[in-house]
């Protein structure tokens, strides 16, 4: 495992073309996961940027790319990236264990929350921008040619949103040992509606209440399924080949050229690994399948480790408790036998999760069992964010309510003012 999500988009352009898509189900199955125990941790954090004088104005390119610039080494060693719409993602190193990647992860977001405090910056974890509305300030060619693309398949407000107006945590696992593959990855996939539920932190979007817990959530679901919905099949047996077959019946998105393309047709890759299809006049060759692979969103990716996607970014005081319950149900084999029986009820209730959050009774069931298993295996480093995350699921209350109830009292703008200016 390593930074991961800093590098997407950065591919050698190879010259040896595919001669099939059985060869790049080849390739997908050979390298998506690997064999490796459980234990190490890597976190990615992504924060909304706002001007501290004047919330509804978004930092531009330039601005953020200075105060980037003017940074000092981290000393958790977390890379520092600018999403398109100018959210500021941390992205850890795989560490030891959670506690130590949590560890880490504190202390960079406290220089980085110093340096862009001092820029007259703020910092601001949630899961949707409850303020402004959706707008690309990232230049790159690939965020150019994905606003395309979502404009020219008919999701042009989704895929803004998504691209600009989102913001997650992002839990990376490894894959654990080849016989436990199958459990450990259905495990992944049945545990999101339960954590979805637990972390729904964005109520709001663009200046409006939704009606929904994870805007976030509802933002990724009118998405187009082939690229954004779960990876597993109808028994989830094989997770590789699972994903080898969701990955070529997805359509292709950009094609590296070596700048990034949009592609206007539908045109599953598997038809231009076969040659039915061909983009920019050739065949794909495996960097361009590496390629398409960066341009698939499901909840859970394989990329060797386990890509856990679900998660709605979450203020400081909880997101430590909030990874260390995810990690600990997926790598802890007690608390995975818990996890996997309490979340059998709603492990496909994705929309229900997303729009009704605790207040469904059977997904605030299973998130009380799930947070208190986790929680009799907190590190005394963490047990203060596990109280706290463990009184807020009891009570059935997530961490966007306590937002929405800021909203309502003060009004968005002043809301985002105080959490951009460090009151949590």
């Amino acid at each position: 495992m390593a930074h991961t999500m800093a590098s997407d988009g950065v591919v050698e352009h190879g010259v040896v073309p595919l001669t099939s898509a059985e060869d790049a189900a080849q390739h997908i199955v050979d390298t998506c996961l690997k064999d490796v125990p459980p234990g190490p941790v890597g976190l990615e954090i992504e924060a909304h940027c706002y001007d501290l004088s004047d919330p509804f104005r978004r930092p531009g390119w330039d601005e953020l790319t200075a105060v980037i610039a003017d940074l000092p080494r981290l000393p958790g060693g977390s890379l520092v990236t600018v999403e398109p719409g100018g959210a500021v993602e941390l992205s850890g190193p795989p560490a030891t264990g959670t506690a130590d990647a949590v560890s880490a992860m504190v202390t960079d977001r406290a220089v980085l929350r110093d340096v862009f405090a001092g820029a007259g910056l703020g910092l601001v974890l949630l899961g949707a921008d409850p303020l402004r509305p959706a707008g690309r300030v990232n230049p790159g060619s690939r965020y150019a040619a994905m606003e395309r693309f979502f404009a020219e398949s008919g999701t042009p407000e989704a895929g803004a949103a998504m691209m600009t107006s989102t913001a997650s945590v992002q839990v990376n696992l490894e894959a654990g040992h080849r016989a436990g593959w199958a459990d450990r990855v259905r495990l992944a996939h049945a545990l999101g509606p339960t954590m979805i539920a637990i972390a729904a932190n964005s109520p709001v979007l663009a200046g409006k209440f939704t009606g929904w817990h994870s805007t976030r959530q509802l933002v990724w679901s009118q998405l187009d399924s082939a690229r954004c919905g779960p990876i597993l099949g109808v028994d989830g047996d094989d997770p590789a080949s699972d994903w080898a077959r969701y990955a070529l019946r997805a359509p292709v998105m950009l094609v590296h050229t070596p700048e990034a393309v949009p592609v206007t047709q539908w045109v599953p890759f598997a038809d231009w690994a076969d040659g039915r299809v061909l983009l920019d006049d050739r065949r794909p060759t495996l960097a361009d399948l590496d390629y398409h692979l960066t341009t698939l969103f499901p909840p859970v990716r394989p990329r060797g480790f386990l890509e856990v996607r679900y998660l709605d970014s979450v203020p400081d005081a909880v997101w430590p408790a909030v990874v260390f319950t995810l990690s600990t149900l997926l790598d802890d084999p007690v608390a995975a036998d818990v996890a996997a029986e309490a979340t059998e009820p709603v492990a496909t209730s994705w929309d229900r999760a997303a729009q009704l959050g605790l207040d469904d009774r059977r997904l605030h069931t299973a998130a009380v069992r799930c947070v208190y298993a986790a929680a009799d295996r907190a590190p005394a480093a963490l047990v203060e964010s596990m109280e706290l995350l463990t009184r807020s699921v009891e009570q059935g209350r997530s961490p966007g309510d306590d937002f929405a109830d800021r909203v309502v009292n003060d009004g968005i703008a002043a809301a985002v003012t105080r959490l951009a200016q460090g009151d949590m």
